[in-house]
């Protein structure tokens, strides 16, 4: 069998950070993860290709060579995969879909044979056996979680590890907690599933073997779903691992805010390696937390957790929401205020949307409030339910928030703050300099000291942090080029 492994194009989104990758000469952000896991799964004797649409076009020779097309992704590359189904159509190559996208919506997509859907150790083989014998179906699924110790090595030998900014592996799949709007535990289940401590070490070496070096992320819904595991097996271990070969990674991962109760587990996270935590706050206001269920952050002081897990060493990347039912009109300067008081630099905040179903999703079909059209991407000013604030006014009050947060001035002064909250910031050891760090320094000098509007502040910052906060003087720079990107992305709808 000839295999064609195909991940959609992610289009130019908050987390896409196409804008910033050029600075880095990189062409994607992080392999796909999911494809590379499937083809670990494939029979050993198959021939395996993979086509990443981020870093190439698929050609008519790639579909002619394939005697099955396997797709996978994501809500937001729903445009990008429907596109691969028509080429493979026309070309008439078998297509086999599965992955979040396809169990979610997979009534939506015409043209595919065959749909492995959920989580593919589970169904994937008994699509494999049918194939084997002859008879294959055109809908698998089951309602049982895999055992991720199952789980193979990822087939890295199938990428050019050049071609990206970053490396990523999964400890576990699945959230213990059940937000309203959130379709994880739809997805996964709410009991946290994890792999071995030897499958992470397996993993790790592996790409250890590869020779990569720098950053990997974790890619778990809610990497602290199992605190005493991680404590008294993983971390301990990662700690190890890390301090005999010096420290050729650093990590992210990410977590809920209930990370920064845990003083053990925090400095165990740290000292392994962990040097930004995706975080999703939400709002910071609590009738909205009360109604979508988040429960990790009800009750608590926000911004004293926020800055206690940047008091540790880790930069907190914040997730904030509006739309909720509950927003008063406040919400807009409340939320500007939050961002600027807790110096998240990165804070991705977006329009609430209702993944298919999720609890928000059944609850607003009961109410008549769904729309049609769910992009997956919820900063690009689109809702798939009628909001009950005035749909103009939170528009205006949306677009207002992401100008403002995203503003050279207001970005650069929330950096530099956040940098001098780093007093204590443990050294990261292990690293390199790189080609393709000293030609991203150059590319921001130019792009962004010369050409750029916000050129006053980056050399401020600049030469502030250079002497000033010299062992800050990196993280100042990538986090100028994020701001960079983040303009560039909310520029195309204010």
């Amino acid at each position: 069998m000839h295999i064609l492994l195909v991940c959609p194009e992610y289009p130019d989104t908050f987390w896409s950070f196409k804008h910033a990758l050029h600075f880095v000469s990189k062409k994607a952000g992080q392999p796909p993860l999911a494809l590379l896991t499937v083809a670990a799964l494939l029979p050993a004797e198959w021939e395996k290709r993979l086509v990443d649409l981020n870093l190439r076009p698929l050609t008519q020779r790639d579909l002619r060579w394939a005697d099955y097309v396997f797709l996978t992704g994501m809500s937001v590359q729903a445009g990008s995969a429907r596109a691969v189904i028509e080429r493979c159509n026309r070309e008439g190559t078998p297509v086999v879909a599965g992955g979040p996208l396809f169990t979610a919506r997979h009534e939506e997509f015409e043209g595919v044979d065959h749909f492995v859907l959920n989580e593919a150790e589970i169904t994937l083989p008994l699509f494999l056996e049918d194939l084997r014998q002859g008879h294959p179906k055109h809908l698998y699924t089951t309602q049982e979680w895999a055992d991720v110790r199952t789980t193979p090595l990822p087939s890295w030998d199938l990428i050019d590890r050049r071609q990206y900014a970053t490396m990523n592996i999964q400890y576990s799949r699945g959230c213990p907690y059940d937000c309203e709007f959130c379709d994880i535990t739809v997805l996964y289940g709410r009991l946290p599933r994890v792999k071995s401590v030897d499958q992470i070490i397996a993993e790790l070496d592996a790409l250890y073997r590869t020779r990569w070096r720098g950053h990997v992320f974790f890619v778990d819904d809610n990497f602290i779903g199992n605190k005493e595991r991680l404590k008294k097996d993983v971390l301990p271990r990662l700690v190890e691992w890390m301090e005999e070969r010096g420290h050729p990674f650093s990590f992210g991962t990410e977590a809920s805010l209930n990370l920064s109760d845990d003083p053990l587990l925090l400095d165990l996270m740290v000292r392994a390696g962990f040097e930004e935590v995706f975080v999703g706050i939400e709002t910071p206001h609590a009738a909205s937390l009360e109604e979508c269920k988040k429960i990790p952050n009800r009750n608590r002081d926000l911004i004293g957790s926020v800055k206690t897990l940047q008091k540790a060493g880790l930069q907190v990347q914040g997730g904030f929401i509006v739309g909720f039912d509950n927003d008063p009109a406040s919400i807009f300067d409340t939320l500007i205020q939050f961002i600027r008081e807790s110096r998240i630099v990165v804070a991705m905040v977006g329009l609430l949307n209702a993944p298919v179903n999720t609890r928000l999703y059944r609850r607003l079909m009961k109410e008549e409030r769904l729309l049609k059209g769910f992009s997956g991407d919820n900063t690009d000013f689109s809702m798939n339910f009628v909001p009950k604030m005035n749909p103009e006014g939170l528009a205006a009050g949306y677009r207002q928030v992401v100008a403002t947060i995203y503003s050279p001035k207001v970005y650069y002064k929330r950096v530099m703050e956040f940098l001098r909250s780093q007093e204590h910031r443990r050294k990261k050891r292990g690293s390199s300099l790189q080609v393709a760090h000293v030609s991203a320094l150059i590319k921001s000098m130019v792009l962004l000291g010369v050409i750029g509007k916000e050129r006053i502040y980056y050399w401020k910052l600049f030469f502030w942090s250079l002497f000033r906060r010299p062992r800050h003087f990196s993280m100042a720079i990538t986090l100028a080029i994020y701001g960079f990107h983040f303009r560039r992305v909310f520029e195309q709808y204010v």
